[in-house]
């Protein structure tokens, strides 16, 4: 069982940059892919990136260059780190957690949730 909260998310304006947290709790945070999703109002949950447990980190083409994901195994917590913010990076930011995660890019391939953490960005 893992649970995850997430935190670091407020108001920003365009072009800012924000680091967003997730704690994990529980045993063998290590072992398990994390990945960032977001959900903006009226969408559906949209991948933002992931850091397996190797290592390797895939991002979606919307927040490549722009966005780093890391963790530190040490702290049981996988960051965010957001840099060049835009409008429509507004959203619910929320990590997830999967001891393989095979697609991703898809939600329904992790089997735990972060209450999520709101991000908004002003023009």
């Amino acid at each position: 069982q893992v649970q995850l909260v997430e935190s670091g998310g407020k108001l920003v304006q365009a072009g800012g940059s924000l680091r967003l947290s997730c704690a994990a709790s529980g045993r063998s945070f290590s072992n398990y892919d994390m990945g960032w999703f977001r959900q903006a109002p009226g969408k559906e949950r949209e991948f933002v990136g992931i850091i397996r447990r190797g290592g390797s980190i895939i991002y979606a083409d919307s927040v490549k260059g722009r966005f780093t994901i890391s963790r530190d195994n040490a702290k049981n917590t996988v960051y965010l780190q957001m840099n060049s913010l835009k409008p429509e990076d507004t959203a619910v930011y929320y990590c997830a957690a999967d001891m393989f995660a095979a697609v991703p890019r898809r939600a329904d391939q992790y089997n735990y949730w972060g209450q999520g953490t709101q991000v908004t960005v002003s023009s």
